[in-house]
């Protein structure tokens, strides 16, 4: 501390020194000032004469250095000899003490004048360190200037590609959405053209022959309803596609149901495949649509007999499975966690690697025309998606494909077995069962009336949500509410709630062609909800009818 105190009075005296005979002036001074000190202290200091100039030496050293400082001795020195000294002093003359005191007075000088003089030495070697070490300073902060300056323009460039190679990649991405997007339309559109070359096709025919030949007649009507039923499969598919049909999933055990599947499958696959089940034991529940869990195993197995034109081995297997944090940082959407994988391999001719990368796209097959639709795996790949669950192709050329299709483990209580109607239960209806239809489309009210009336069914009926609540007041009771959902003013979900409030106790039947809205939600059906989507068949409608009646 002492020490840097020292050095900055050096340094703040450092204009002083750049002026030489401001040095030797100063020595002059502070010598005649001791001189001066001395003569006013007469009757305070006797004896030691030499001692009066030492702070005038130290001083002046200190601040102009030994040159200055040895002045200021010689002149204190001559000042002693001349004004402070006894007549018969003299270094001639006898005596120890003379040679003493003036050894003395020249051994301390010497002292104060080399540790001055070192002192000034190691003060001005720090401050050529100083400033060198400002100099490398100045010249690093210039270099970091630089190199950050030269940063700054690598960055700008870096950011200018960037930005040059993400509007590339948004031209190519949108390039292959409009691709993809023109091969769904246009597949779309070629098979709902062959299905409706079937539909009106065989209506005209049915017109034609339907008074002269009712025979062919009807078989024309059953073309048609076969084209109406495969377009109804195609829209179904394009919404397992987009992830957007009405899912109604429960806990369920797949060994169960893939047994159950087994002579579906003998049967579909032909004589010239050979199925084998492998089933898994302690198995977990999963939580799936069953339906569309048994259509998408259905589409894998058939997809799988396909690729083996000579025949082959098909291999159904359940597992339990883990997927971790690993494979799901890998894999886009997955979500770490326990799944059920249902397996199917068969041992057909595989998939190169171009073809693998394209397996799930819609309408994309590897069939001759007429033979697929290219729509099998992109449904399978839907429904795993929109389930919660994931879907894994493993194949090589030549030696068969293995899908394996994963759905989220079930974890709680056993759910309530869905009301099964018996086998020899009539789907018709009484007089005295009745049904409030509400559908805003006038032609599929009157179909869905007439259909109810000729199962035997009392039917009323509301084009609207608003004039179905005015019937409330003037209509007697009714069992069910066979309500289209999206409607306008008020969509059927928030009719439900009113009629309820009005009649506790009423029924719901919900229809739609549409499945986001108020009664599905993330593509699953609200708990506790009847649901039949449209189109649907009058055995269909029967059959929802019928069991919605009956529950408990």
């Amino acid at each position: 501390m002492l020490v840097r105190r020292i050095r900055k009075w050096y340094e703040a005296t450092q204009f002083l020194r750049e002026h030489t005979w401001l040095g030797y002036a100063f020595a002059l001074l502070t010598s005649v000032g001791a001189m001066y000190v001395r003569v006013l202290l007469s009757g305070v200091l006797e004896g030691f004469p030499f001692i009066t100039f030492f702070v005038a030496i130290v001083l002046t050293a200190f601040v102009f250095g030994w040159r200055a400082g040895a002045l200021a001795a010689v002149l204190g020195a001559g000042i002693s000899g001349f004004f402070l000294l006894p007549p018969h002093w003299s270094l001639s003359g006898e005596g120890l003490s003379n040679w003493i005191g003036m050894g003395f007075y020249a051994a301390l000088v010497s002292v104060i004048l080399v540790l001055t003089a070192a002192m000034h030495r190691g003060f001005a070697e720090y401050a050529q360190d100083d400033r060198l070490r400002q100099q490398l300073n100045d010249l690093l902060e210039s270099r970091v200037a630089e190199r950050t300056a030269e940063l700054e323009a690598a960055n700008r460039k870096l950011r200018d590609a960037a930005a040059s190679r993400a509007a590339a990649e948004a031209l190519v991405r949108q390039m292959q959405k409009m691709e993809a997007v023109g091969q769904l339309t246009g597949g779309i559109a070629h098979d709902f053209n062959n299905m409706l070359a079937i539909i009106v096709g065989s209506l005209d025919m049915a017109k034609k022959y339907f008074q002269r030949d009712p025979a062919k007649a009807s078989k024309s009507i059953d073309h048609a309803m076969e084209g109406a039923t495969r377009a109804a499969e195609l829209t179904a598919r394009l919404l397992a596609f987009s992830r957007q049909q009405p899912l109604d999933p429960r806990a369920l055990d797949a060994n169960k149901l893939v047994s159950g599947m087994s002579e579906l499958l003998t049967r579909t696959l032909g004589g010239n495949v050979r199925m084998e089940t492998v089933l898994a034991g302690g198995l977990w529940r999963m939580f799936a649509d069953p339906p569309q869990l048994e259509s998408a195993i259905l589409n894998l197995c058939v997809n799988g007999r396909d690729a083996m034109a000579d025949g082959g081995k098909i291999t159904l297997e359940t597992m339990n499975a883990h997927l971790d944090d690993v494979y799901a940082a890998t894999h886009a959407e997955v979500r770490p966690g326990q799944y059920v994988a249902i397996a199917v391999t068969d041992t057909g001719t595989g998939m190169s690697a171009e073809i693998l990368s394209r397996a799930f796209d819609p309408f994309f097959t590897t069939k001759k025309p007429g033979q697929g639709t290219g729509l099998g795996l992109s449904q399978v790949y839907g429904f795993a998606k929109q389930s919660g669950g994931h879907v894994k192709i493993y194949s090589e050329v030549g030696q068969g494909t293995t899908v394996k299709l994963y759905l989220p483990r079930y974890i709680g209580d056993d759910e309530s077995i869905q009301q099964v109607l018996p086998a020899g239960r009539p789907l018709e209806g009484a007089p005295s069962e009745v049904i409030l239809v509400v559908e805003d489309e006038d032609r599929v009210r009157e179909m869905s009336v007439q259909l109810l009336r000729d199962l035997g069914y009392t039917v009323l009926q509301a084009s609207d949500a608003k004039q179905a609540l005015a019937m409330l007041d003037t209509a007697g009771a009714f069992d069910l509410l066979f309500t289209d959902v999206v409607m306008p003013d008020m969509n059927g979900k928030q009719l439900s709630d009113r009629v309820r409030e009005l009649r506790p106790g009423v029924k719901v039947l919900y229809t739609t062609g549409y499945t986001r809205n108020a009664v599905i939600h993330n593509g699953m059906l609200d708990r506790d909800v009847s649901f039949l989507p449209k189109p649907f068949t009058i055995q269909q409608l029967a059959t929802k009818v019928r069991q919605v009646l009956d529950q408990k």
